[in-house]
């Protein structure tokens, strides 16, 4: 993540390369709030904000070192 600005944008590819889940685990992740909401960019184009990913990337690995 740290060769990545914070003002960049993610597509779901890069995003679950960082974050090993699958498609429908993240989809339902970012329907429940468990994971950032996605910026629609157009029709069919979605991103999600790389500050918002590094955010969560934190929390994951906080919650893993915890136990």
């Amino acid at each position: 993540m740290q060769n990545i600005p914070n003002n960049a944008l993610l597509r779901l590819p890069q995003v679950l390369a960082l974050i090993p889940v699958s498609r429908s685990a993240w989809w339902a992740g970012c329907k429940n709030g468990r994971y950032p909401k996605p910026v629609k960019l157009g029709p069919r184009t979605t991103a999600w904000r790389a500050a918002d990913i590094a955010v969560l990337l934190e929390k994951l690995t906080a919650d893993t070192e915890e136990k």
